[in-house]
């Protein structure tokens, strides 16, 4: 089944940059009735200005998705604007990418708060409209981590293999009111949030060619695709990641020892003859 996403109205989670301003943009383009939201408003206002000066409608929305005062105040002006909520993209999202021993308590409770309860908030607050509708779309933001947790991404592949369970879960609960969920798995893209995401080292392996292979505009792409076919459950990007996810879950001794070899490289307190077994 394929649809259109044209006065659909659409909530972008983390609107002010990276995925979620190419999706917002793409979507207005398209003629979707584009909610901004994000905590710097200054650049909610102005992604708001371009898309209209392009043609589209865009709201500007103040909100920081760990706040539930802050996620009621969004969904309220939705609805005051716009009546209804047919399409959440739950894009929102920080990487805080480092050996858990240097992670602080700060660290870890942002990341979990914002990358999976944040998330898990969002979907909660539309729901009522769209059950109340009888139909809707929730697009979760996951990633190729939430497939295989690799080494520094420790806590930001729990939050992600959380967010692909929820996301099955909560497309079971809700497909007899017609409401679709599905996801998205990016590899890593040349956006802002890779160039924030911890120290050197986290930033120069994640920004490294064979990570680091898509454009915010790939996956807006995949974004608009998936609410153009509201049955599709899930997108992995770039494709051949797929082979690599296939690969972990088969040979997963194989993908422990290669990421070991990682440890290894990076990590100089690593002691001899440790992480070698198989069992």
């Amino acid at each position: 089944m394929s649809s259109t996403v044209e006065n659909k109205v659409t909530v972008v989670t983390g609107a002010s940059s990276g995925f979620g301003a190419a999706t917002a943009r793409l979507f207005a383009a398209e003629g979707a009735k584009t909610v901004l939201a994000a905590r710097r408003i200054q650049r909610l206002e102005a992604l708001a200005e371009e898309i209209r000066s392009a043609g589209g409608e865009a709201l500007p929305i103040a909100c920081d998705v760990t706040v539930q005062e802050q996620i009621d105040t969004l969904v309220k002006a939705t609805l005051d604007a716009y009546g209804r909520i047919d399409i959440l993209v739950n894009n929102a999202g920080i990487g805080r990418l480092n050996w858990l021993d240097e992670l602080s308590p700060d660290d870890i409770s942002r990341e979990v708060d914002v990358d999976l309860k944040g998330a898990i908030l969002m979907a909660r607050a539309v729901l009522p409209s769209m059950l109340a509708q009888r139909s809707g779309h929730i697009i979760n933001m996951v990633s190729v981590v939430g497939w295989v947790a690799p080494p520094l991404a420790t806590v930001y592949s729990a939050t992600k293999f959380g967010l692909r369970g929820f996301t099955e879960g909560l497309r079971r609960e809700v497909a007899p009111f017609g409401i679709h969920v599905s996801a998205i798995y990016p590899a890593g893209a040349r956006t802002e949030f890779s160039q924030n995401v911890g120290g050197e080292l986290a930033a120069r392996i994640l920004n490294s060619r064979w990570v680091n292979s898509l454009t915010a505009d790939d996956v807006a792409k995949a974004v608009l695709r998936v609410a153009k076919h509201p049955r599709k459950r899930s997108v992995i990007l770039p494709w051949w990641y797929g082979i690599l996810l296939w690969f972990n879950s088969h040979f997963p001794g194989v993908s422990d020892l290669v990421q070991a070899q990682l440890v290894r490289r990076y990590r100089k307190d690593v002691p001899s003859g440790h992480g070698d077994d198989e069992g």
